[in-house]
């Protein structure tokens, strides 16, 4: 939605307001967007929140709101793209704006491109984004993949909104489950010796520890340290799905770098001297139910070592320190139990819990034509990143893993991924902008966008479209306050099925000189918000099709 018509409206709700001396309670004055048309472009439900506190009707406030927007509308720019304002649904004030508005927003996106959407709500406000952050212990799933899309895809909106955003990648590359990796790869090597191994059921067991054994038994040079050798190779999979992803990291973090930093030790003090630890049966606590957990935490145990917490603590106060003033960290569901303890943690370290958002990104299960896939018939234990990949493309992939929110579970069809049908949504919106490619390109070279009477886009098909660009900044407002790109996804498939269904119904050439050019002022609008919205998530825009 057009930024200046809200922000108009805002203000004439608020004077109104004033003058009826309802601003005395501080409630934000807030838009929405109606799920059904037919109750207007813009609403709020103002009234009905100030009737609990006011103990009036809604309906009659909100007439009393009406009338004086109104009388404010008629002396300011508000009365040229207004066209009505009404009181329904018990108490809510419904906005119906002019064509006018629609129209001026239509040259307004031709004119600026993806631009005339971009809002500098983060003001530079720097963010580090720290997703996947999978242990180096094997290869990339698809609930990792997952994780991918929405942090990569979250990063991207934050970018376009005027954030400056980092991304990382945070490397678990010590400890024991790097030491079980490192007995693993020895094993096979010896299988692939002759000897008989009793391989234990803890272990890693995936196809990629054999080939990783036989790299080691081909090798010139002696490997004498099976645990690095294998994280190496590890990580070197993972970052060649990533980029083969889309996903590019700016930093890949070392816990074993915090741990040699002296940094840990470093939090700890700093958590002593503000008086949150204390021993107790020859272990450290950490104050942290005094801070909004269920219970204090161990942050090194009695035998000098420290709890997967410490380490957390110290890296996430590193963050601080290196000036990112909002720090977003995507985790898997199994990780929902460790939100208390960390927000308690930031508090601790003298920071406001709510510069740390913590987004739990739900599984994902693959089918195929309905049927759920068990296992990988390559690697014997999950589906991969790079399987999901080599079978649908990553267009398909990045946008089926984000065609739900992340708080709910996610079903991904790799048959109806690989469809070129309007039965697979990620087709269906690429091909409108390839479609519309077509129709620009063929269009007569003297035919050019200036001097337009859009007042020729009349019929409902044409207002339909009109009325979906200004929806396009609003379902951004609603990505970033959700943190989550879902909406998008949804947002692209009625923009294209609005689309096609105008192109379906009326021809954009070979119609009278002013129709062709308003048309194809329409349809390249369309195009651009389209290709915005594809680039947001990390999806190609072709061209021809």
């Amino acid at each position: 939605m057009d930024k200046d018509i809200q922000d108009l409206l805002i203000e004439a709700i608020k004077n109104a307001l004033r003058d009826l001396s309802l601003d005395k309670t501080p409630l934000d004055v807030l838009l929405d967007l109606p799920q059904d048309p037919r109750f207007g472009d813009l609403s709020t439900n103002i009234a009905l929140r100030l009737s609990s506190l006011t103990q009036r009707p809604s309906p009659e406030i909100a007439a009393d709101i009406v009338n004086s927007i109104k009388k404010y509308s008629e002396s300011s720019s508000l009365k040229d793209y207004l066209k009505e304002i009404r009181v329904e649904g018990g108490g809510f004030i419904n906005f119906y704006l002019s064509l006018s508005f629609f129209y001026r927003q239509a040259r307004a996106i031709i004119t600026k491109g993806k631009t005339f959407f971009s809002q500098n709500l983060g003001r530079k406000k720097r963010v580090l984004v720290e997703f996947v952050s999978a242990n180096p212990t094997g290869p990339l799933s698809i609930a990792h993949a997952r994780q991918a899309a929405v942090g990569d895809a979250l990063g991207k909106i934050l970018d376009f909104s005027g954030f400056k955003v980092k991304r990382e990648y945070y490397l678990n590359d010590e400890g024991n489950q790097i030491n079980i990796l490192g007995k693993s790869v020895e094993l096979r090597l010896k299988e692939l010796s002759g000897e008989a191994v009793d391989f234990p059921a803890d272990y890693y067991q995936g196809e990629y520890i054999r080939d990783i054994a036989i790299k080691i038994k081909n090798q010139k040079s002696k490997i004498k340290n099976f645990s690095e050798y294998g994280v190496k190779e590890i990580l070197k999979n993972i970052k060649k799905d990533l980029s083969d992803f889309g996903v590019r990291f700016d930093y890949w973090y070392s816990q074993k770098d915090l741990r040699k930093s002296g940094k840990i030790k470093k939090a700890l003090d700093f958590l002593q001297e503000r008086g949150f630890l204390y021993e107790q049966d020859g272990a450290v606590w950490f104050k942290s139910s005094e801070l909004g957990d269920d219970k204090d935490r161990v942050v090194v145990k009695s035998d000098g070592t420290f709890t997967y917490l410490t380490p957390d603590i110290a890296y996430h106060q590193d963050k601080f320190q290196r000036g990112f003033t909002w720090l977003i960290n995507l985790w898997g569901p199994d990780h929902h139990g460790y939100i208390n303890r960390l927000k308690a943690a930031v508090k601790a370290l003298g920071k406001d819990p709510q510069l740390l958002s913590i987004i739990i990104v739900q599984l994902a299960s693959l089918f195929r034509e309905g049927k759920p896939i068990q296992m990988s018939t390559r690697k014997g234990q999950y589906i991969t990143l790079r399987e999901v990949l080599d079978e649908v493309g990553l267009d398909a992939a990045r946008f089926f893993l984000l065609m739900r929110r992340t708080s709910s579970h996610l079903d991904f069809d790799l048959e109806v991924a690989k469809k070129e049908t309007p039965e697979n949504p990620v087709y269906y919106i690429q091909y409108a902008h390839a479609r519309i490619c077509s129709i620009l390109n063929n269009r007569p070279a003297r035919i050019n966008l200036k001097a337009l009477d859009l007042t020729l886009l009349k019929e409902g098909e044409e207002i339909e479209l009109l009325k979906k660009f200004s929806r396009f900044s609003y379902i951004l407002n609603i990505c970033l306050k959700t943190q989550d790109p879902y909406m998008l996804t949804v947002y692209l498939q009625e923009l294209a099925q609005s689309f096609h269904k105008f192109y379906d119904r009326h021809r954009v050439l070979g119609q009278e000189p002013h129709l062709v050019k308003a048309r194809l002022t329409l349809i390249e609008a369309t195009r651009i918000i389209i290709a915005c919205g594809l680039e947001l998530l990390g999806v190609s825009r072709p061209k021809k099709m």
